[in-house]
């Protein structure tokens, strides 16, 4: 027999499987208290998956509330759109705006790697869409376990194909992102996806039911049965210690039906048929009825026999919960509906009116005629559990900080250095990754500036001004690890000097916080202690947090993941034609150091590929330097012939990447302490070349600053000499810079 709202209301003690569904015994006595009676199975269904850990931040929200104290202006203008939209929108002048935003896909990608991947990919994609934004680039900041572990083979060749694939088959480039190994990520990797799309600044939509009487349709991929409890289930628990299970839960993709569905909705953006509209991702139908109605005028009657299905065996609550992909939902008015069916029949996109606006208050849905759903539409969307999760910070945080790399054995002849840094070069973090990035078109849509290896994407948003936007994401999940607070600020303080570097100025942060359990007071201290972080460095710094997502239970039974906020920050650049590459360009250049080294090696790749290990304090945090190295650089655009920023593997690394990306070598000298020089990892720091005839001009900029310059050597040759301690041929450098990859995934 159906469960209806009269069955619901007549059997009130009738038997519920809301443990099952994730929801906590006193969570299922709330959502009975809000209806004055039992849930039916479909109201059951939707609370449990719109109240999960995924969908609605009930461990987490209580932190990132604190982001909304970061002011919300720009150097450039307003924030159009912020947090609890779809993604943030900002302005960028000439009449445009960008919206960008991080998610994550880690569970789904563990269980089924390529369709995990992929359709975290297309999740993110209709994110941006649904904003009323042309999609124009993805990045791809990814976490995996030792490169040599049979798991990580498992998983990574599928989840690279998965990005690839979704994003190849649209048509987007992808400019950027990271592929980080640790021994924690075994059996969690971190599938991080981000999209930035264009828009002119008349044309944001938001996610809204506005208007009584105003139709709602539903069009796209038909529903099924893939993806039922899909990511809002998967990542709201912690996986077990037996390997991947639940593949059902895991959606399944359709790149050719997404890439009709954004011509299709662009095509109705400015047709002016869309009232409002809402992607179908995490929680499908249940998301995207409740948090239209929640956000608009509080109302709305949906008939769900009308969805269309590629399984007619599915029961309502199946078809509530399913997270089936490539699905929007759009609010018409009734004049335009015609309009808009016929759009979507132009493009072959599927399209039903299943439903209306009402005042009523109410988000009710019928199927075959029988009420099985009559809710309050903010009680499950925007109104689920709050947690007060308790944290602490670990007794053994002392112990771990008292640990300190610098007391570590390094070497100290010129041999050993030599050896040092090819294992460094060659090693999996710090290694060339085109194993992976050329599996990704870079390229399409011919608009792409900078892409791997560059420091930062950059894509040309206007081909008659050059006005273009740069991305970078970062994070260091070690120097989180010793210090949370400090770690979050350094992962942001990367991306934003990565983003600088390339000429453009910083603008806006997304973050995807990716933490074990919030159940473990450790974990919620870690979580804590980076949101903080990065609130405080964003008020520094002056660039605002417009979106983001919280990935939690990224653990394997009591093993969590390095704590690991990955940031993102989007720049402009006023003229893409001037910006400045990351790879020394030609011979006889001057090569300088900007910024003060330290003897900072705790949480540095050093440590972790030399010593296998972890402990001490990250590098110290200045975010004042961080801010006056970034108006050097920026000042210095069309004097600086490259700039390369200084981070993973210190000045050694940065070195070999700039040496290799055009073969171009060079000699420098690097004072008393060569070790302490090349493999310090002191954040604010970046390597710049100039001309003979632009030094001058760069000193004095970097003096008008107060940012540390030191004079290093010239461009040139075929090897990286470091007079006195070490010459390596470039052709030896690369072999074991770019070895590694094909090498172990062969």
């Amino acid at each position: 027999m159906l469960d209806t709202v009269a069955v619901a209301a007549e059997d009130p003690h009738a038997e519920q499987p809301w443990a099952e569904l994730g929801l906590k015994p006193d969570e299922y006595q709330r959502i009975r208290e809000i209806l004055g009676r039992r849930p039916t199975s479909a109201e059951l269904a939707m609370y449990s998956v719109m109240w999960s850990e995924h969908c609605s931040y009930k461990s987490s929200k209580v932190h990132l509330k604190q982001f909304s104290e970061i002011p919300q202006e720009t150097p450039v203008g307003k924030t159009l759109a912020g947090i609890g939209e779809n993604a943030g929108v900002i302005d960028i002048g000439q009449g445009y705006a960008v919206t960008f935003k991080v998610e994550s896909h880690n569970h789904p990608s563990y269980v089924e790697p390529y369709q995990g991947a992929a359709t975290g990919v297309g999740g993110i994609v209709r994110d941006i869409l649904a904003m009323g934004a042309r999609p124009v680039a993805v990045m791809d900041p990814l976490r995996f376990g030792p490169l040599d572990a049979p798991d990580t083979h498992r998983v990574l060749p599928g989840i690279v194909a998965g990005v690839g694939g979704y994003g190849n088959c649209l048509g987007l480039p992808n400019i950027g992102g990271e592929a980080v190994f640790d021994e924690t990520y075994l059996g969690n990797p971190l599938v991080n996806a981000l999209c930035v799309g264009v828009l002119r600044h008349e044309d944001l939509h938001l996610a809204k039911a506005i208007g009584v009487g105003n139709k709602v349709v539903l069009y796209g991929a038909r529903t099924g049965g893939d993806g039922i409890g899909g990511v809002s289930v998967l990542a709201s628990e912690t996986f077990d210690a037996d390997g991947p299970a639940k593949r059902p839960s895991v959606q399944v993709g359709d790149p050719f039906m997404e890439k009709l569905l954004i011509e299709c909705t662009l095509e109705l953006f400015a047709a002016g048929t869309v009232a409002g509209i809402q992607d179908l991702g995490g929680a499908g139908l249940s998301c995207a009825t409740s948090e239209l109605a929640s956000a608009g005028d509080g109302g709305m009657h949906v008939e769900l026999d009308r969805v269309p299905l590629r399984d007619s065996t599915l029961a309502p609550e199946e078809i509530l919960m399913s997270e089936s992909q490539e699905r929007m939902m759009a609010v018409v008015e009734p004049a335009h509906v015609e309009e808009f069916l016929a759009i979507c029949a132009k493009w072959d996109v599927e399209a039903v009116v299943v439903g209306e606006v009402t005042d009523t208050g109410r988000l009710e849905i019928d199927w075959h005629g029988e009420r099985v759903v009559d809710v309050p539409p903010r009680t499950v969307a925007h109104e689920g559990p709050t947690y007060h999760r308790p944290f602490a910070r670990p007794d053994a945080q002392d112990a771990l900080q008292a640990d300190a790399a610098e007391a570590l054995p390094r070497p100290s002849s010129g041999q050993e250095l030599r050896a040092t840094l090819l294992r460094l070069a060659a090693s999996p973090n710090l290694c060339d990754k085109s194993w992976i990035t050329d599996q990704y078109d870079r390229y399409v849509r011919g608009n792409t500036v900078l892409a791997q290896p560059s420091d930062s994407g950059m894509v040309r948003i206007d081909e008659e001004t050059n006005l273009g936007v740069a991305l970078a994401t970062d994070g260091n999940g070690r120097f989180a690890r010793l210090d949370p607070y400090a770690g979050a600020q350094l992962s942001l303080a990367e991306a934003y000097r990565n983003v600088a570097t390339g000429g453009a100025r910083p603008l806006a942060v997304s973050d995807c916080l990716n933490f074990g359990s919030p159940e473990d007071p450790a974990v919620m201290w870690q979580f804590a202690e980076a949101c903080r972080g990065l609130k405080d460095a964003c008020l520094e710094l002056g660039v605002p947090v417009t979106g983001g997502n919280v990935s939690l239970y990224n653990q394997t039974g009591e093993t969590a993941i390095l704590p690991t906020p990955v940031v993102a920050v989007l720049g402009v650049i006023d003229d893409v034609t001037r910006r400045t590459p990351s790879g020394f360009g030609a011979a006889g250049e001057r090569v300088f150091l900007l910024g003060e080294t330290r003897e900072e090696l705790s949480g540095s790749e050093w440590a972790h590929v030399v010593h296998g290990h972890l402990g001490g304090l990250p590098p110290r945090v200045d975010l004042a330097a961080e801010k006056a190295l970034a108006a050097l650089l920026l000042d210095a655009v069309g004097l600086a012939t490259s700039a390369h920023d200084l981070a993973d593997g210190g000045l050694a690394q940065a070195l070999v990447e700039a040496t290799l990306h055009r073969g171009v070598g060079a000699t420098v000298e690097v004072g008393v302490d060569p070790f302490v020089a090349l493999f310090s990892e002191s954040a604010a720091r970046a390597l710049v070349t100039v001309t003979d005839a632009d030094a001058e001009r760069l000193v004095a900029l970097a003096a008008e600053h107060g940012v540390p310059l030191t004079p290093l050597g010239r461009t040139g040759g075929d090897s990286l000499v470091v007079d006195g301690v070490l010459d390596l041929p470039l052709a030896e450098l690369r072999e074991a810079w770019s070895a590694t990859l094909p090498a172990a995934l062969a």
